[in-house]
């Protein structure tokens, strides 16, 4: 076994105790998420969400919200949104005592976080109210490789859809710059570079062509927006400053280049979009990435049936694909599944980190 694969092995090995030892309780929610962000490299954000966890008394309307919370809190990545919310604080540096914490100027994770968690509560509680919001952009690397594999099937330019698109970034995936484990693509003077590190089989390097790109999302951000743009920053993880850049050439990108976005229920639109025609020689593509949890079950039903009413209309001439990069049932990985029709198989093409930090491609 390589030390890649090893590696990888490693990682599921954790992720999946954390899934299966620590406590599915909301009392255990943020040690759940500490251990899981350990897991996958981001030791700073596992110390903050781990002393948030121990400071929580500090701020009583954010313990309730998350003590009360209905549904599945992991589902809902409430532990991510209290992130989120200490981060945003942190970079407009309030309290000082946080904002030099994440400066690197001390190491008293719990004394900043409880200074916070006490002064900041209605913040933080107003904050995890709203659902996520990363539209991280490394995702599109494992995009762009299912899209490789879709025209390696039938070599036409594609049409893509996104599902839950929020500011549109990962739309203009055609406009980065990707190297996919020595597959280059995009433009060589893209300011936003991804690359992945790539494991397993090698890439499918095959040349996609990107005719249209449209999405829709329940509340589209708007990247000229600086309180938007803020948000999106304060969803990257402190400790990964690359990310936090990459998406800041992202944003500049999306204001240069707007991307199409309806503003919309994600399954009324879908219907509506999908009965129009689709010109021939074409693939049309649905993908979506990290939003199928956030969406509840009767709307996911109507999005499988029309998806599926779409897939049975499909033919050689206007065939269809749709590419998911989302948690598998157990939340143990985050798989890369493609279905094209009028074939109708899916396959899992990939295992990810959930943020695109590596890829391993099954081949």
């Amino acid at each position: 076994m390589t030390r890649s694969r090893r590696q990888r092995w490693q990682e599921i090995v954790v992720l999946q105790a954390v899934r299966t030892v620590m406590p599915e309780d909301r009392a255990g929610e943020l040690l759940r998420q500490s251990a899981t962000m350990r897991a996958i490299g981001s030791p700073f954000v596992a110390a903050v969400l781990a002393a948030a966890d121990r400071q929580l008394a500090a701020a009583p309307r954010t313990r309730a919200m998350l003590e009360d919370w209905p549904g599945d809190p992991a589902t809902a990545a409430v532990a991510m949104r209290l992130n989120a919310a200490l981060h945003a604080l942190a970079r407009r540096n309030t309290p000082p005592v946080l904002g030099a914490l994440y400066r690197g100027a001390h190491d008293d994770v719990d004394g900043a976080v409880r200074a916070a968690l006490h002064a900041h509560d209605a913040f933080i509680a107003r904050w995890i109210e709203e659902v996520p919001q990363t539209n991280e952009v490394g995702r599109t690397a494992a995009i762009l490789a299912a899209l490789m594999e879709v025209v390696g099937q039938a070599p036409l330019p594609v049409e893509l859809i996104e599902l839950g698109a929020s500011a549109g970034l990962n739309l203009n995936l055609a406009l980065y710059r990707y190297d996919l484990g020595g597959a280059v693509a995009g433009p060589a003077d893209s300011p936003v570079r991804i690359a992945p590190e790539w494991r397993g089989a090698p890439a499918p390097d095959r040349a996609v062509e990107v005719a249209a790109a449209e999405g829709v999302d329940l509340h589209p951000l708007d990247p000229h927006d600086p309180a938007t743009c803020e948000r999106l920053m304060a969803y990257v993880f402190a400790d990964q400053p690359a990310r936090a850049t990459r998406l800041a050439a992202a944003l500049a990108l999306a204001r240069q280049h707007p991307p199409r976005i309806a503003c919309a229920d994600a399954a009324d639109w879908l219907v509506q979009r999908l009965a129009m025609t689709q010109r021939a020689g074409r693939w049309r593509v649905i993908f979506h990435s990290m939003m199928a949890q956030y969406v509840d079950p009767a709307a996911r039903m109507a999005l499988e049936r029309s998806i599926a009413d779409a897939g049975a209309r499909a033919d050689l001439d206007r065939p269809l694909a749709r590419i998911a990069f989302e948690w598998n049932v157990a939340r143990t990985a985050v798989e890369l599944r493609l279905t094209v029709w009028p074939s109708g198989g899916t396959r899992v093409l990939a295992i990810c980190h959930p943020y695109g930090a590596w890829i391993e491609w099954l081949g």
